[in-house]
């Protein structure tokens, strides 16, 4: 009863909180800006490196006496808590600030948090990556790697072991989950690639968001969807965690690869803080356990947004996905009516 009362509660209060910190922060908009691009109006872009430039006026970097880090919200919150526990210990000592994790249910939450200025640092999941550049001036510089690349991931079609479904085309009429309308390889890879496979979403079967990529694991696993797109590397970690079995489902497809969730700063951190920041985070190698769980990468591996995010921007066009105010309310929409569906089923 107690986690029903939650899930509704932080509903409500992350719309409340998205609307009052849009209006709040509307009043900073840029107005003596060279440059935009697809940035917000409270952002700048005058280098012309699709992310935002710091601050103008000095007085608004920020210099907070505690950190705040998050995970995107692929799985359950507090499982990352406990993985990224080493780490935030070490960059507390590193920066000689208090950390803390913030757990997030939402990719519409963990944007706006940054946006409002309570988020200073955190992962992102790629396709959302797109919307914490554009509406909450989030600067990817990192993901999850190893000594000469960044780990990616591929976009897989799972079914159960035993249907009979062997391609995408099978799957006509059929119920497949999609994660969320932001998701890369959730939705946006879908959208755009399946097609040429013979399947269109949301015309040869209904899009059925599921809110998570564990949640659409377990629901072909349990028989509440007969397929679903997910990120490869979820689904392997929920393997290896024994949260499911892997021989208990089938891949009918895999994508080329995508970079792994980002790492990314607020653009007004005060520069030096920034910059001990960003170096203490690469010069971090993943203790054991952290290496088991993210697929055996032990480092934060160098990016850009301008560069390594390409192939997302491009799969996003594909797909007719927009990353602006009018997209972000759908996604908040659609989000909340995921946590209000789980909130029902307990």
């Amino acid at each position: 009863m107690n986690t029903h009362k939650n899930i509704w509660w932080s509903a409500l209060t992350t719309l409340c909180s998205l609307v009052l910190g849009f209006a709040v922060q509307s009043a900073y908009a840029q107005t003596d800006c060279k440059n935009r691009g697809e940035l917000d109006a409270l952002y700048c872009d005058e280098n012309k490196d699709l992310v935002a430039d710091p601050p103008k006026d000095a007085k608004r970097y920020k210099n907070p006496s505690t950190l705040v880090f998050t995970y995107t919200p692929v799985e359950d919150p507090a499982v990352y808590e406990n993985i990224f526990k080493p780490f935030t210990d070490y960059l507390g000592k590193c920066t000689g600030k208090r950390v803390v994790f913030y757990q997030v249910q939402s990719n519409a939450a963990e944007i706006e948090a940054m946006r409002s200025g309570r988020l200073h640092v955190g992962g992102f999941s790629t396709g959302p990556t797109n919307y914490a550049v554009n509406l909450a001036g989030a600067i990817p510089f990192a993901v999850k790697g190893g000594e000469k690349e960044l780990q990616g991931y591929n976009l897989i079609m799972i079914v159960k072991k035993d249907s009979p479904y062997q391609k995408i085309a099978d799957l006509k009429g059929k119920k497949v989950a999609h994660v969320q309308p932001s998701s890369n390889s959730g939705n946006l890879a879908p959208r755009a690639l399946f097609p040429a496979l013979g399947l269109t979403p949301d015309q040869d079967y209904k899009v059925l968001y599921s809110g998570k990529h564990d949640n659409s694991v377990t629901g072909v696993g349990t028989g509440d969807y007969d397929a679903a797109p997910v990120a490869s590397d979820v689904f392997k970690r929920m393997a290896t965690r024994g949260q499911i079995k892997e021989d208990d489902f089938r891949i009918i497809w895999r994508s080329e690869m995508f970079p792994t969730s980002s790492f990314a700063y607020a653009h007004d951190l005060e520069p030096k803080l920034r910059d001990t920041m960003v170096k203490c985070f690469y010069d971090y190698r993943f203790p054991a356990e952290m290496r088991k769980a993210f697929d055996g990468a032990d480092r934060f591996f160098p990016i850009t947004y301008q560069k390594d995010w390409a192939i997302v921007r491009k799969v996003a066009e594909g797909s007719g996905e927009k990353f602006n105010s009018a997209a972000f309310d759908n996604l908040k929409k659609k989000e909340a009516e995921a946590l209000a569906a789980k909130a029902q089923k307990k």
